[in-house]
């Protein structure tokens, strides 16, 4: 079955072990949960890589603005070394390519949105490098917004700039990303974005309570503005005590689907940022969650659509053919 995963902090993890001198790891074949070797020999279609930035300590680089730029050159030589099996992808015509070819489609996003310092002609930078899904606010306030850490922030939404951002991304074609934002923020791309938007890894808050995952209104919406969701595999996100369980995934997904519509639910592993993993402990895994679903009542099409089937037509509809 075919994998796109929306969602992944591989990046971030390789980029701390190589500036600390640990050269030992890389894309093709590494001890975390994504490797290029792993995702091409399971069918995986596309893997969406963030250049994730902590925002704690110090930038590596000069500023974290310019460590997100390094995480962009780190998957293009690492991708470059291996382009008889894997390339970049800025669209959706491009991911088709690489798909007709045979080939294993890398995107980058990136997570905290804040690098932007609100500086807009950033986000034509990061454009140019590739950049096609931005999450707006990681764990803190920033220049765009606010976070939904214990929902103390949950009630204010875009600042200034973030609105001005939120305009310029969607002329750019890069995707709005709503996990982390604050509730009155989710509100605000909602209403004003003019593209539809995602959640690259958020599951329903009324299956698990943590302020990560959506409320069933924020699905909804989700839904009528086009946008998906993509399935954390974090036990944080998918049971009150923690623990990362299949059976757990398919509750989510049922509640999602009930919710929504079959069509808003993906997949957005967060593998190598998330530690409580059990039962899936890497992308070589997936099959896992596959066959559980072909045991539990799901039909060929709705599986078909949760693992890439609805990845692509979001990617379809956002970019064009």
């Amino acid at each position: 079955m075919g994998i796109i995963d929306f969602h992944c902090d591989t990046l971030m993890r390789l980029y701390d072990l190589i500036t600390t001198g640990n050269h030992k790891e890389n894309l093709w074949q590494n001890e975390g949960h994504i490797d290029l070797k792993r995702l091409i020999e399971s069918g995986n279609l596309a893997q969406f890589f963030a250049c994730f930035l902590w925002f704690e300590g110090k930038p590596v680089k000069e500023s974290f603005y310019q460590d997100a730029l390094a995480m962009c050159e780190l998957l293009k030589s690492e991708i470059a070394e291996h382009s008889e099996a894997a390339a970049l992808a800025g669209n959706y015509r491009e991911y088709l390519k690489n798909k007709e070819n045979g080939k294993f489609s890398a995107f980058l996003t990136v997570e905290e949105g804040g690098i932007l310092e609100n500086k807009l002609e950033r986000l034509n930078e990061l454009a140019e490098n590739g950049v096609r899904i931005i999450t707006l606010t990681w764990n803190y306030e920033n220049c765009l917004g606010f976070p939904n850490v214990g929902l103390k922030y949950q009630n204010r939404g875009l600042k200034p700039f973030g609105f001005e951002a939120l305009e310029r991304m969607d002329e750019l074609g890069i995707v709005v990303d709503v996990s982390h934002l604050s509730d009155a923020g989710f509100e605000d791309v909602f209403r004003h974005g003019k593209r539809p938007f995602i959640a690259t890894h958020s599951n329903a808050r009324s299956v698990c309570m943590h302020e990560r995952n959506l409320t069933d209104d924020m699905i909804r919406k989700l839904a009528e503005k086009g946008g998906v969701t993509g399935l954390n595999l974090g036990g944080a996100f998918l049971r009150e005590d923690g623990k990362s369980t299949v059976e757990a995934m398919l509750r989510h997904i049922r509640h999602i689907m009930s919710v929504g519509g079959s069509e808003v639910i993906c997949l957005g592993t967060d593998f190598d940022g998330v530690e409580d993993l059990l039962e899936i402990e890497g992308c070589h895994q997936m099959d896992k969650l596959v066959s559980a679903m072909e045991h539990n009542g799901f039909t060929g099409s709705e599986i078909e659509g949760i693992c890439y089937r609805n990845a692509e037509k979001f990617m379809k509809n956002y970019w064009g053919e």
